[in-house]
């Protein structure tokens, strides 16, 4: 199964708080707790590491917090989860000298077209787009970039209420 970490889809919650409230100046690690309903400690370790990944910014003092270091539409899905969890890599293909079949595998270059795929398709998407409500969501532009668009978006609008 191809999933990304809890962690991840945390700091993900955590920035698209940041991107769905721009006229909020900073806010401290108890707010974003309280108001994304994230444990405390998690929150801290998660600021921590957007800060040192360059998507947050700190300012100490009375009225200091955090904010995001550029504009949402600035920021892609691929960034993130590189931030918080590594280089995007569905398989050991991907990292040279991982792999003891690399040298024999028939299908090393086929698993290197395909995360390529997936993360330019991770790029594609801002943290601007997904921090839009879910009733005014993209799903027929990313499902556009599929293969059987078509067929997806016929799916998705045959489950809608």
């Amino acid at each position: 199964m191809f999933r990304i970490a809890k962690l991840t889809d945390y700091g993900i919650v955590l920035l698209t708080h940041f991107a769905s409230h721009p006229e909020r100046e900073a806010l401290n690690a108890r707010e974003l707790a309280q108001e994304t309903h994230l444990p405390f400690p998690t929150v801290g370790k998660l600021l921590k590491t957007l800060v040192h990944g360059e998507l947050l910014v700190s300012h100490r003092g009375i009225n200091g917090g955090y904010r995001l270091a550029r504009r949402p539409a600035d920021i892609n899905v691929a960034q993130i989860i590189t931030i918080l969890e590594g280089p995007i890599e569905i398989t050991e293909c991907n990292t040279p000298g991982t792999c003891e079949q690399e040298p024999c595998c028939p299908v090393q270059s086929n698993w290197r077209l395909i995360n390529g795929a997936i993360r330019e398709a991770l790029e594609k998407v801002t943290l601007a787009e997904i921090a839009i409500p879910k009733h005014t969501n993209r799903w027929p532009q990313v499902s556009a970039m599929l293969p059987s668009a078509g067929h997806a978006h016929e799916l998705t609008r045959s489950l809608e209420p």
